[in-house]
């Protein structure tokens, strides 16, 4: 790409980029351990930014600056580290590995026009890795693979490149080789390495746009350098081809010859796909480019509270220029597409305008001023107070939504509840705080079980939420056993009898009704019938009845589940003249409900889900396996759409779905995954509803 001379300036040391080509946002993704974080400061330090690289051991890292990260020892979150390189501004987004925090990869990836995915010289490529490519596929992200750690002792670079290959295709290529202790340019380098430099010219050369000239190569032409790094940049935009380059972090080796290749190579926002557009009514919205002078519309893709500066939001610019001071219209429309009970709960739609209240770029923890940011710049911005992951910025006189990305579900329930009843007030605060920092939180108040409950990716990610509620929010809660929704029914049908009959003074209590109960299908819901004949109870007190046997069914019969699915039959009762009431009508039905469940028994139900879990085809058989052993039905099985992954779908009871999540992940060695979907209630067998707890 060219640039324009003096794109990229510098205000109190922040590159500060004019126009978008002078930008190259690139997401630093690959799995746990492979050395993301360490490459970041390397990059850094060789770009001028540090002085010297911190340690992820010792937590001085720029990207990893949370409290969290420093006790977890692990990234956690999405962070940003710019740089500039030979006139361009490289934007670092830096994110977790862990499988458990992916919505900050995605947010990563929703940032950035190109990624950097690196494999560790001493793992190779694992599924986890596997896993990560797919999530970079899935949005067609331009991906270049970086080589790290190729100094450790069980280092196999060259190993690793075969696997790559195997794994992700044959457009990964070389651009850089590691010989001894010096760096091969493959394109301009003098080396002895020329079947690799052949495979590389020509891969670069079929993407061109020339058609000429494969044939002018093909002739022993000598294709001019700067061509191919054009043509280069092209391949890898459009996502064909994938460079690799080994860099070493400790000693800094290959980290200047990346830089070079992010400025030559990397596509700049101008190349990216722009998100879709609509209006907040979910109309189509106007076309979009990615230019300075067009209408404002930003996305928040990263939000974060600040002891001092309140809640800061990381925001990337698609369009327009963002300005301190502005006012701009603020749009969260996630229901449209997200669907469920989510977007009602943890994340309100809403739409509101709101001041700017800082501008700045930050660097890690620290915060620099900007004085304004482009269109396919990166920034953060103050004291938006409603403003959430997710969310659309844009102009106040045209408002403006983008297609949010798609966040994963989270799938592990975890129920809390708070250590002192003083901060059961401070608890909801913070977890909608939570909530409009994290998109893959799930915020649930179960009605039923009257529990509060964390919906998680994972144990690590859980332990992060309660972490943060606790240092940010001062709200300290234990996690205790989640409880299912269960319900009850009738075994059989039976009739009841209920007697209110009571006489202190005054006024008194009488109300006698009898009653048929059968219980109903699956899903039958409730039925009252009136047989009375002959005026036994009045007709003033024939809905006092029902009323009392559906308070009577919420509260349960016998084992305090609600019960469910009856057809109650009034047949009978007697009234007094004086002493009876609505109150005690409503209480002899209650009591008649309970005499007709201690003589038909009662049996509990329990929710199932519908499972599909996405795992390898070598594993189908201990998934199966596991899932018989819940109790599961399984239904089938059927291609992933992917060489080598298979679908299983079964029905499961929720009883043995409570740490699925969590315990899926650990028998399929991180490799598989999978979705659950309510779909009714079902008898628990005897044995099992013997061992559960009355609640």
């Amino acid at each position: 790409m060219s640039r324009e001379s003096g794109a990229v300036a510098s205000q109190a040391g922040v590159p500060v980029a004019s126009r978008p080509e002078a930008i190259r946002n690139v997401v630093v993704v690959g799995a746990a351990g492979a050395g993301k974080t360490t490459l970041v400061e390397r990059l850094l330090v060789v770009a001028g930014v540090l002085n010297r690289a911190g340690s992820t051991e010792d937590g001085t890292t720029v990207c990893d600056f949370e409290e969290v990260e420093h006790r977890h020892r692990r990234s956690v979150g999405l962070a940003l580290a710019p740089l500039a390189h030979d006139g361009v501004k490289i934007n670092l987004l830096d994110t977790p590995g862990y499988v458990d925090f992916v919505g900050e990869v995605r947010a990563g990836l929703r940032a950035a026009d190109c990624a950097l995915f690196v494999v560790a010289a001493n793992e190779g490529v694992d599924e986890p890795t596997r896993a990560l490519w797919r999530e970079c596929a899935d949005v067609a992200m331009p991906r270049v693979v970086v080589i790290t750690k190729v100094d450790h002792a069980r280092a196999d670079v060259d190993g690793v490149v075969d696997q790559a290959r195997a794994a992700f295709g044959e457009r990964v290529l070389p651009v850089h080789l590691r010989e001894g202790g010096r760096l091969v340019d493959l394109l301009t380098g003098d080396h002895g390495h020329e079947a690799q430099r052949a495979a590389l010219v020509e891969g670069i050369i079929e993407e061109s746009e020339d058609e000429t000239l494969m044939e002018r190569y093909v002739g022993g032409e000598e294709i001019d350098t700067g061509l191919l790094l054009h043509d280069l940049e092209l391949a890898v935009a459009r996502g064909s081809l994938h460079p690799v380059a080994p860099v070493d972090s400790p000693s800094g080796a290959g980290a200047r010859e990346l830089l070079d290749l992010m400025v030559s190579a990397f596509p700049s926002p101008l190349e990216h796909p722009l998100p879709k557009v609509w209006t907040p009514a979910g109309g189509p919205g106007p076309a979009i480019a990615c230019d300075p002078a067009g209408p404002l519309v930003a996305e928040v893709v990263k939000t974060t509270s600040d002891p001092y500066l309140g809640r800061v939001s990381l925001v990337r610019v698609f369009s327009g220029t963002v300005l301190p001071d502005a006012t701009v219209h603020v749009s969260g429309h996630r229901s449209g597409w997200a669907g469920g009970e989510d977007p009602a709960a943890s994340h309100p739609d809403h739409d509101e305008d709101e001041r700017i209240g800082s501008l700045s770029v930050p660097l890690g923890r620290t915060q620099r001023t900007a004085a304004a940011v482009v269109a396919g710049d990166l920034c953060a911005i103050g004291r938006l107070s409603r403003a959430e992951t997710t969310d659309t910025l844009s102009a106040v006189d045209t408002p403006l939504v983008l297609e949010p990305w798609q966040v994963p579900d989270p799938q592990l329930p975890v129920a809390i509840q708070v250590r002192t009843t003083s901060d059961e007030d401070k608890l909801g605060s913070g977890l909608q705080r939570l909530a409009a920092e994290d998109p893959t939180l799930r915020v649930e108040h179960h009605e039923e079980t009257h529990q509060v409950v964390l919906w998680t990716m994972g144990e690590a990610h859980a332990d992060v939420l309660l972490d943060r509620l606790a240092g940010r929010y001062g709200v300290d809660v234990d996690e205790v056993e989640l409880r299912v929704p269960l319900r009850a029914t009738f075994a059989r049908p039976a009739t009841g009898h209920g007697r209110h009959v009571k006489q202190s003074g005054g006024h008194g209590q009488y109300a006698v009704c009898s009653i048929e109960v059968e219980p109903l299908p699956q899903g039958g819901g409730f039925e009252f019938v009136d047989r009375v004949v002959g005026g036994a109870v009045p007709r003033q007190f024939i809905p006092s009845v029902e009323k009392g046997v559906r308070a009577q069914m919420a509260q349960g019969v016998a084992d305090g589940y609600p019960t469910v699915d009856l057809r109650v039959t009034l047949t009978d009762g007697k009234a007094h003249s004086v002493d009876s009431s609505d109150m005690a009508f409503q209480t002899a039905g209650g009591l008649a409900l309970r005499d007709a469940a201690t003589r038909a028994g009662t049996c509990l139900l329990e929710p199932v889900d519908e499972v599909e879990v996405r795992v390898s085809d070598a594993l189908v058989g201990t998934i199966m396996g596991d899932l018989s052993a819940r109790r599961g039905k399984v239904l089938g099985s059927e291609p992933a759409g992917e060489p080598g992954m298979v679908v299983i779908r079964a029905h499961v009871p929720q009883l043995e779905l409570r740490r699925y999540a969590a315990e899926l992940r650990s028998l399929a060695h991180g490799s598989a995954s999978f979705t659950r979907a309510f779909v009714g209630y079902e008898r628990v067998p005897e044995q099992v509803s013997a061992k559960l707890p009355v609640p």
